[in-house]
This record gives structure tokens, sequence and C-alpha cells, in this order.
């Protein structure tokens, strides 16, 4: 018996029209789910027909999960591409930026806390009752970060943000277990993707400060996020729940 196996479950991915969440939503299909993709970004569906002609059973939402007003418009249309039903949801999508601290921008907190918090926790609760109204088992499963247990340089509302998915993670765990619903949450390490592209410079100090404390030397790659989540996503995780899961190459314990 294959417990990682995910054959004909129903999932969405947020955020996968690149990075780390694309790569979640490949390593979903390749495990046997059907996915719909929801971004902000047009790209998804290119990104949804690519997955199409490779065989996987792919769809993609395009949407605002920032924006009250339209989201669970999203989120419905996702579902109803999904043939009605849901089993998992990936909360993927995420936003930076860096400024320092005595310096930044309230517009720019509101957004990073919007798209990272607010809407993580909308979504979230939009599955739960999803779960809740099929009767079924589900799985949530956010997306924390190193910056969950660091305070990080610069970003203050990045760590302010991933705090509060790692918290709110545990609390719906607490209310939500005895349902059927897992929740949990990834905490992805340093990673080579769009979002540190600054980091990834040689030439900046801490590319070397950072490369130097993983112990294997290297970043991790969306590649890397795949076996994590398809565990989380599967029943070999079914008694699992309000872990944050560090997917760092070691690098919290060096």
């Amino acid at each position: 018996m294959n417990l990682n196996n995910l054959t004909g479950k129903k999932a969405i991915v947020t955020g996968a029209a690149q990075g780390l969440s694309c790569g979640m939503a490949e390593g979903l299909m390749e495990a046997g789910a059907e996915v719909c993709i929801m971004d902000i970004n047009p790209k998804a569906v290119d990104v949804a027909k690519d997955f199409v002609s490779k065989g996987f059973k792919c769809h993609a939402v395009v949407g605002n999960l920032g924006n009250d007003e339209t989201r669970e418009d999203s989120f419905n249309k996702a579902v109803e591409a999904l043939g009605g039903h849901l089993d998992i949801i990936v909360n993927g999508a995420g936003v930076q930026r860096r400024h320092k601290s005595e310096e930044f921008p309230m517009e720019d907190w509101d957004f990073v806390m919007n798209i990272n918090t607010r809407s993580v926790f909308a979504m979230c609760q939009l599955a739960g009752r999803t779960f809740i109204k099929q009767k079924s088992r589900g799985k949530i499963i956010n997306i924390a970060s190193m910056l969950s247990f660091f305070g990080g340089y610069t970003v203050p509302a990045y760590a302010a943000s991933k705090g509060a998915v790692a918290q709110l993670t545990k609390a719906l765990c607490n209310e939500w277990a005895e349902k059927g619903i897992n929740v949990n949450a990834l905490a992805p390490g340093y990673m080579a993707t769009e979002m540190n592209t600054a980091l990834l410079d040689p030439s900046n100090p801490r590319y070397e400060s950072i490369t130097n404390r993983i112990p294997n030397k290297t970043w991790g790659t969306p590649e890397d996020m795949k076996g994590p989540v398809v565990w989380l996503a599967s029943d070999a995780s079914d008694y699992i729940n309000g872990a944050i899961i560090p997917v760092d190459g070691g690098y919290l314990v060096r």
C-alpha cells in the first residue's frame, strides 16, 4: 500500500504560477492529484496548460487573493473546476518587501500582512468550511518560513506575517483536528527562487554567510518541496497536526 498515493484527490495550490508553489503543485500532480492553480499572475493559465500537455490534470483560476470582495468567488471557481470537491489546499502565495525598519512604509506593511496573513486565514477558513460541509477529511498546508523562527533583517512585515502563519496553523489545528482536518505548515529554508534574487548574488555578503550555515552548502529548490508537501497531503501524515516542519537542509540546527 502506497500511503503517499494521491490519485483521485483534488487540490488547490495558491501562488503556483512560479517558484516553490509551482514545484509543490507539480509534486501533487506527480503523486496523482488533480490540481487547480490560483494566482494573480495571468501566467497561471499557461502554466496549467503546460502541465496538461504533460498528461496531468490541472486547471487555473486567476484572481487576487488579497481582495476581500473577490477572494471567495475565486475559491469557488477553483472548487468548481475540480468537480465540486476539495481534499487539499496549499496556501503558497506570499510577498516580500525590504526596507530598514525605521523607514518601512506602512503601505508595504499592510500589503505584506494582507497577502501573507489575512488572505491565508481567509483561504483556510473557506477550505475548512468546505471540508466540514463535505464531512470529509481535509488537508490544509500553510507555508511558513525560517522567519517563523528568526527575526530576519530589513523584513519586519515578512517576519511578523510568517510568525503569524505558524501560530495560525496551531490555532486551527486545535479547533479542526476533531473534525478530521489536518492543518500543518512547511517552513522553507533559503531557496533559490525569484524572491531571493538579491540574496543569491555572490557579491552580497549575506550569500556567503547563509550558504556556510547550511550543512551541505547548497540552497533549496522547488523540487525539494515536493516530497514534504505530498507527505502532508497524503494519508501517511494523518496523525501529524499543528506542526511547523522545516525544509531547510539543516539550517536551523547549525
